[in-house]
């Protein structure tokens, strides 16, 4: 069934502006009107974009940059319709959009570091029901929800300017909003990543996650990793990262 001759308008309309350069644009619309829509739908793109990743947009160069924009906007079928979203719909297509230009191979994960700060601020997540001052050893603990516990192949919270890495550098990051509704980043060691993991995934408390850690790493003397993550999961406590246990 052939489509009704607005809707197959519509569709070389949005081709023409996805790629102008390659596809005419549909007949009958000026050609000064339809450079005054496709600078106005790109320029939206880019300006989010260069609010998001200012460390990668500096690195690649603004040629490079721009053109990079430019197959995102041209090839990338984004999930949502929302212009916030954009940010996200860009990681999203540097891990999987097939890119064939050649690029640095921590962009990816640059750009999901600089991509996490936005997410976390603007999660909307409930807050759980806690007690802020019980044991965190014995009660199942509740974490700020406004956190991402993160496991990156480079260290991305170095990279910049005077520092691109040429070997992977495995990198442990939490990313979370504190109660003065600021995001920190905080630099964790795998193991402080794994414990994290364990807490979230399931009610836990500090002893029981511990244990299990323990049983995971075969470590000689469990005793001195429990008090070892007693002393972690409190300073967690203090920064925000744990906002208490349950009732």
């Amino acid at each position: 069934m052939q489509a009704p001759d607005f809707q197959a308008f519509q569709r070389a309309f949005g081709r023409h502006l996805r790629d102008p350069r390659h596809t005419p644009r549909p007949p009958g619309v000026p050609a000064r009107r339809m450079q005054v829509y496709n600078e106005l739908l790109f320029n939206n793109l880019t300006g989010f974009l260069d609010a998001c990743f200012p460390v990668c947009r500096s690195l690649l160069g603004e040629t490079r940059w721009r053109r990079l924009n430019r197959t995102f906007y041209r090839d990338w079928k984004a999930q949502s319709p929302w212009f916030r979203d954009i940010p996200g719909e860009f990681v999203r297509y540097l891990n999987e959009g097939g890119i064939r230009q050649p690029m640095p191979a921590w962009l990816s994960e640059l750009a999901h570091y600089e991509w996490a700060e936005l997410a976390v601020d603007t999660m909307d997540c409930p807050i759980a029901a806690h007690h802020p001052a019980g044991d965190l050893m014995s009660r199942p603990i509740v974490l700020n929800p406004a956190l991402l516990n993160l496991p990156y192949a480079w260290p991305v919270h170095r990279i910049g300017p005077d520092y691109r890495p040429r070997r992977a550098q495995p990198t442990h990051l939490v990313v979370y909003r504190n109660a003065a509704e600021l995001v920190e980043f905080v630099e964790i060691n795998p193991v402080t990543h794994r414990l994290l993991t364990l807490l979230g995934n399931a009610p836990n408390s500090g002893e029981r996650a511990c244990r299990q850690l323990a049983d995971e790493l075969q470590h000689p003397d469990p005793a001195s990793l429990q008090a070892f993550g007693r002393a972690l999961l409190e300073d967690f406590h203090r920064q925000g990262i744990i906002l208490g246990v349950q009732p």
